[in-house]
């Protein structure tokens, strides 16, 4: 995974590169440090290769404190299927965050969030395309 940033803006790229006859194994109810685990997939299926491409701004450098705006995509091929052909799939997600600064509700997050995931190949998830919105707010226990 490769970052470089500049003012506000900051553009990643990643590969992901999966081995073996099995999609990744997971531990029920964990989710893994993946570099292509994304809203919707996570890009783990048998011999799977994938990029990402991930651009992020963040609007405080043009003066719109807490306020970030992110969008990636990523496309993975040769992924081994049971019939013995080779599939491919791809995810194009965006997200919209703001932090509130200050007064009653300072450091409540609200992130808008779209993704759509396509595939050329029957699973569990098909072609999905998704809206949420996530609010967030931490509270100090202790």
């Amino acid at each position: 995974y490769k970052r470089q940033a500049q003012g506000g803006h900051t553009l990643s790229a990643g590969w992901q590169r999966m081995n073996g006859a099995s999609s990744m194994p997971y531990l029920d109810g964990s989710n893994p440090y993946l570099a292509n685990y994304l809203q919707v997939n996570d890009f783990a299926n048998p011999e799977e290769r994938s990029w990402q491409l991930r651009y992020d701004f963040d609007l405080h450098s043009i003066g719109v404190p807490g306020l970030s705006f992110m969008t990636r995509y990523v496309n993975g091929d040769h992924i081994r299927l049971a019939n013995g052909d080779e599939g491919k799939e791809w995810e194009r997600d965006i997200e919209l965050k703001y932090i509130v600064q200050s007064g009653r509700f300072k450091d409540l997050s609200l992130r808008l969030r779209n993704a759509t995931y396509r595939t050329d190949f029957e699973r569990s998830a098909r072609d999905v395309d998704e809206v949420r919105l996530i609010a967030s707010y931490n509270l100090s226990l202790f």
